[in-house]
């Protein structure tokens, strides 16, 4: 097994998985010992680093190479975290190789390309190539539910001139995607017996109504006026929660919302769009309430530049293919990144379709090509 495999293998095999609200807790639960393992792996190869705490138990990690006599200075981010991994029919945290593959929670989305980061990283400490970047080497934390980690890094005077986040991307370059907020809404009834329901006042008959309202809605934001390369605005409610026992009307429900936003929408424009809808629906006894959003990610819009050339180029020497350059419609660290101006590009191994599903692997070629590349990016965009 070659370095690179078995680096991978070592970060599959380390837990760091997402809590995603869900009260989950234990030995697997967060960055934690993630972090600590490439604390080590940073100090056994005489790189420096430190540790940025970000929440308990969540830190990001921060590595710098300064290139002689360069005047530009390359941000690679990539996140720790993984999400959770009920439903997995391997192994999560057992890596296994079979048909050039990497099998484990996180091979595709994203310790692949934390490895070939990492990798890419370590030779640019090595080799130290004449009119090659400054580099600058972030391991944040929460990408897969608030983007903490990343948000603090963007407020935080990096000093980067360009940022490459790696994401699964099967080797093409994301210069755009959609935006995201996320927010519950809430019905309140009355409770009772359910021998004598019209004594009380149903939440989940309330949130009924509403989910009715917002299918209605969905429909026609997709209908709505399109983004020329993410195409529409989205709405879709992906969990609901309510009531105690099948023998008490239930005076609560709950739903969690996720809207997908295109360039040039506001947040909190698009949740007022929702409320003016839903706060009709409110009664005395059964009203409908909103939450504060607990995500809120800005759009990834188009703003390479001058760099898109050097990069189509650094990617096609190291892959032999010239990448397509293309948006996507899930979010990523790019997204509070680029909202402080910041050119960001989206690059790495695997493809999205095999991210947090129940078998997740990723092309080991894939990431010996992404570590190659984002080697040559660093080299021919100082």
């Amino acid at each position: 097994m070659d370095d690179l495999t078995r680096l991978l293998g070592e970060l599959v095999s380390i837990p760091s998985v997402n809590p995603m609200g869900r009260g989950l807790a234990g030995p697997d639960i967060l960055e934690t010992r993630l972090s600590g393992y490439l604390e080590d792996w940073f100090r056994a190869r005489s790189i420096p680093c430190r540790r940025v705490p970000i929440a308990p138990g969540r830190d990001n990690l921060i590595a710098r190479f300064d290139a002689p006599r360069s005047g530009r200075t390359i941000l690679l981010d990539v996140h720790q975290d993984t999400v959770p991994t009920d439903g997995m029919t391997i192994e999560p945290f057992e890596p296994r190789v079979e048909g050039g593959r990497m099998y484990g929670r996180g091979a595709c989305d994203i310790k692949g390309g934390m490895a070939a980061m990492l990798t890419a990283f370590e030779r640019l400490w090595r080799e130290r190539p004449p009119g090659a970047a400054s580099v600058i080497l972030a391991c944040t934390v929460d990408e897969e539910f608030t983007h903490i980690g990343s948000s603090h890094l963007a407020a935080s005077g990096h000093g980067a001139d360009l940022a490459i986040v790696a994401e699964p991307t099967r080797l093409d370059l994301v210069h755009s995607h959609k935006g995201a907020v996320r927010w519950k809404v809430r019905t309140t009834g009355v409770a009772c017996h359910s021998s004598s329901p019209a004594l009380g006042k149903n939440a989940i008959y309330k949130m009924a109504d509403v989910v009715a309202v917002l299918s209605e809605y969905a429909a026609r934001l997709s209908a709505s006026a399109s983004d020329p390369i993410l195409g529409p605005p989205t709405l879709s409610v992906g969990r609901i929660e309510g009531g105690v026992s099948v023998n008490v009307v239930p005076d609560r429900c709950e739903i969690e919302i996720d809207r997908r936003l295109i360039a040039g929408e506001e947040p909190r424009k698009a949740m007022d769009e929702v409320r003016a809808l839903l706060l009709p629906l409110s009664e005395p006894g059964s009203e409908v309430v909103f939450e504060d959003p607990w995500v809120i990610m800005p759009a990834l819009v188009p703003g390479l530049g001058t760099w898109e050339g050097p990069l189509r180029e650094a990617v096609a020497a190291a892959t032999g293919r010239v990448p397509n350059l293309v948006g996507v419609p899930y979010g990523t660290d790019a997204g509070p990144l680029g909202e402080r101006g910041l050119p960001c590009v989206v690059f790495g191994p695997g493809d999205i379709a095999q991210a947090h599903t129940r078998d997740e692997w990723v092309e080991l070629e894939q990431v010996h090509l992404a570590a190659e590349a984002y080697y040559r990016m660093a080299c021919t965009l100082g």
